[in-house]
């Protein structure tokens, strides 16, 4: 099926999409200062250059877009068109979310990945329980977990992402 856009719309809307400071993004760092955690963003020197970095505690936090990520949620929906493309370049990022993760671990960082679902949408959790569960993995001794619209679950990087 053709692209229903466009070339010249199609790149317009693609320029559109922000890589950083996105309201995920915005509620993390609202839930950070809240809870008084000191972090950095976007930073260049760690691979990845992660989205929220605690230094304090050595831990690492990535917001992730349920589509750009391929996350097993309600908001997923692969496009009718260019399907193949898609699942390309999402696979592509699933690989390269896995290599950059792997590094971090083997540096000593934990790693926290926090779902858009969980932040926005019809199921989100609400900001006292998005809190908690932010609080409580960076208190933790846990080196990777995730929160989605189920809370926050302990994974293991090499095999979930």
């Amino acid at each position: 099926m053709a692209d229903v856009h466009n070339p010249a719309t199609r790149s317009k809307n693609m320029k559109a999409i922000r890589t950083y400071g996105t309201a995920i993004e915005n509620t993390i760092s609202d839930v950070l200062s809240e809870l008084g955690f000191d972090y950095l963003i976007q930073v260049k020197d760690l691979p990845g250059r992660p989205d929220f970095v605690i230094s304090s505690h050595q831990k690492i936090i990535f917001t992730h877009g349920c589509f750009w990520h391929h996350h097993n949620c309600y908001l997923f929906k692969l496009p009718a068109t260019r399907t193949d493309f898609w699942l390309n370049k999402i696979k592509s990022n699933i690989e390269r979310d896995r290599i950059v993760n792997e590094k971090l671990i083997n540096n000593g960082w934990s790693i926290l990945i926090i779902w858009e679902c969980a932040v926005k949408g019809r199921l989100k959790l609400s900001r006292e329980e998005l809190s908690a569960r932010v609080e409580e993995w960076i208190f933790s001794s846990n080196s990777s977990a995730e929160i989605d619209t189920h809370g926050i679950h302990i994974l293991d990087i090499g095999k979930a992402i």
